[in-house]
């Protein structure tokens, strides 16, 4: 009976050990599957976002590039090169990523079997002990535990497949995370490289596009400097043109004038005999010289008269004939280009003379230029009769019925009476009387004889250079004392040592100032700091000229202390007009480079 229960007990745990082992098997085969689908999971977690950042990064880098190309085509091959130099690294940035990836899923794969072979060995050998310990206890130890000693290696066994799967997947678990978190990892550092990659492309076609901008405005800025610099030529051929044509024609007009003057000269004078008009005619071709080459100055130089005034040349010879001074036509046309130029419908001025009888008596009256003309002649002849001029080249009743036409013939009378005839000194005197006793600032044009000769063309030979105006009226102030009419036309309220305000006042009478040939000072040192900006400064040892204002420095410290006109200068000595010498107008000498010369300003007469 005990045999019997001792077989039933061995065959119970064969039985039980039999069930046991397919167990094992069962749950080796659960294992292997596992194993795979853990693998298969892993893979496709590893392989997928892998695979899709790295296509994603290559289709992307391939958009980069082939946008970066097609931009840099257009705007430069060597920007184009460093985008495809910065994409090509960012391809080999992906390509040494992949390659570790792939290294480390390797190391991971072989710890994952080494893991699992630790395991299987250890589930194997704890089966074994457990069956070879039951099976080498002897069968009484065996019966009263009959049912519980398989049961318990059975659950042990069970526990340890479970155990065994729940490191399966914790395994997997962290594997898939790993790969997850690689993956994720890798796409953000991918589209982070990307990103980089666009931003470069973007800055370097933008400076591309700079640097074109910049090589585009630079060219056009070239190419309107060369526009400019072609005009600038352009305009100065056609001024040098212009100003050749003009000498041509001034020339051809002063020929033309000395002709037609020549032949009124001839017709004038014929009556006085052969010699009269030998006589006349060398004064004549002296006047052409003059003319043609110039005086040495700008003051003795000729200047045609204007097309306008030319046009009326008919109308000219028309009344010049009528009212017997055809000789003088020359003289009328100078006498209206420095009235009007030729234009308007007064060009002589003559409406406020006594010959107007149709218009008003007041400036630019007359509206009819013919009735102008014929207005004018008339003036202009009673002039000429009431200086008692001789002819055309008698200059100085010339001046005087010049000077006449412009201030009125009671200035003709006057100056014959008080000083013999026509001077610029006593011209500048009527002019302030006149004004004076009229009221008004100014009276006419004291410098009216000079402006007119400068377009009679042969009449300039016998002038008087203008430096000679300012020492004419510096002579007219000899014996004035206190220089209140200078240094209160000047501008003070009360006296100020007036010897610049003197110089200064002789100046303006003479136009001088207007016309910017010399300075308004009261400071002796404003007068040489202008002159010596204006390059026209001689130092003490220079002989002046008349016109000249000449600086002095009485105690030879640098200091400038006085200043006076040059009236001339002879023989080694220098002789002055001066203002607030010994607070009079008085005449004063001195050697050439005397110690108390300061120097000489040098008027451009």
């Amino acid at each position: 009976m005990a045999d019997i229960k001792t077989r039933d007990a061995v065959k119970g745990t064969i039985k039980t050990l039999d069930k046991a082992a397919i167990a094992g098997r069962r749950m080796k085969s659960a294992y292997a599957k596992t194993k795979d689908k853990a693998e298969q999971g892993y893979c496709a977690e590893e392989n997928s976002p892998t695979e899709y950042a790295a296509d994603k990064v290559s289709h992307a880098s391939g958009r980069i590039k082939d946008e970066g190309i097609h931009q840099f085509n257009k705007q430069g091959q060597k920007n184009a090169q460093i985008t495809k130099e910065n994409i090509g690294k960012a391809k080999d940035k992906i390509t040494d990523f992949k390659a570790k990836r792939a290294k480390k899923a390797a190391e991971q794969k072989t710890m994952r079997n080494k893991a699992e072979q630790n395991t299987m060995r250890t589930i194997r050998q704890d089966g074994l002990q457990e069956i070879q310990g039951t099976a080498s206890r002897p069968a009484v130890s065996v019966a009263p535990a009959k049912t519980e000693t398989p049961q318990t290696v059975a659950n042990s066994l069970i526990k340890t497949r479970q155990q065994g799967k729940r490191t399966i997947k914790t395994t997997a678990r962290n594997a898939e995370k790993t790969v997850k978190t690689t993956a994720k990892g890798t796409v953000k550092a991918t589209e982070k490289g990307v990103k980089t990659a666009k931003a470069t492309s973007k800055t370097a076609i933008k400076t591309t596009e700079q640097t074109a901008r910049t090589a585009q405005k630079t060219a056009k800025a070239s190419a309107k400097a060369a526009q400019k610099a072609a005009q600038t030529a352009k305009a100065t051929a056609k001024t040098t043109a212009e100003a050749t044509k003009a000498t041509v024609k001034a020339t051809i007009a002063a020929v033309r004038a000395i002709i037609a003057g020549t032949k009124a000269l001839i017709s004038a004078l014929i009556a006085g005999g052969w010699i009269a008009v030998v006589i006349i005619l060398i004064v004549v071709l002296l006047g052409c010289a003059v003319s043609l080459f110039g005086g040495g100055s700008d003051s003795t130089s000729y200047t045609p008269v204007s097309a306008e005034v030319e046009a009326y040349t008919p109308l000219i010879q028309k009344y010049a004939k009528q009212y017997r001074i055809p000789e003088y036509v020359e003289l009328i046309k100078a006498v209206m280009m420095q009235e009007s130029g030729g234009k308007g419908s007064d060009p002589m001025q003559a409406a406020e003379g006594s010959f107007n009888k149709k218009y008003p008596h007041e400036p630019n009256g007359i509206k009819d230029p013919e009735y102008s003309i014929e207005c004018g002649v008339q003036e202009l002849k009673a002039a000429l009769t009431s200086a008692e001029v001789e002819n055309p080249i008698d200059m100085e009743r010339i001046k005087l019925a010049l000077q006449g036409y412009n201030f009125g013939n009671g200035y003709i009378s006057w100056a014959k009476t008080n000083y013999g005839g026509y001077s610029y000194a006593n011209a500048v005197e009527f002019s302030a009387m006149q004004a004076q006793r009229l009221g008004w600032e100014k009276y006419g044009d004291t410098q009216y004889p000079a402006h007119v000769l400068r377009y009679y063309p042969y009449g300039r030979a016998f002038t008087s250079g203008g430096n000679q105006a300012i020492v004419e009226v510096a002579l007219t102030q000899l014996g004035n004392e206190g220089g209140q009419p200078y240094w209160s036309w000047y501008g003070f309220e009360g006296r100020v040592e007036w010897c610049a305000c003197f110089a200064s006042w002789c100046a303006d009478q003479c136009g001088y100032l207007e016309s910017g040939i010399v300075p308004k000072f009261s400071l002796c040192s404003d007068g040489v700091n202008w002159f010596k900006g204006k390059g026209q400064w001689q130092d003490k040892n220079y002989e002046p000229q008349a016109g000249d204002l000449i600086f002095f420095d009485w105690g030879s410290d640098g200091s400038i202390d006085h200043v006076g006109i040059v009236e001339k200068c002879e023989n080694g000595t220098v002789y002055t007009v001066e203002g607030n010498s010994g607070d009079a107008c008085k005449q004063q000498s001195y050697p050439v480079g005397s110690g108390s010369i300061y120097g000489y300003g040098c008027p451009n007469y």
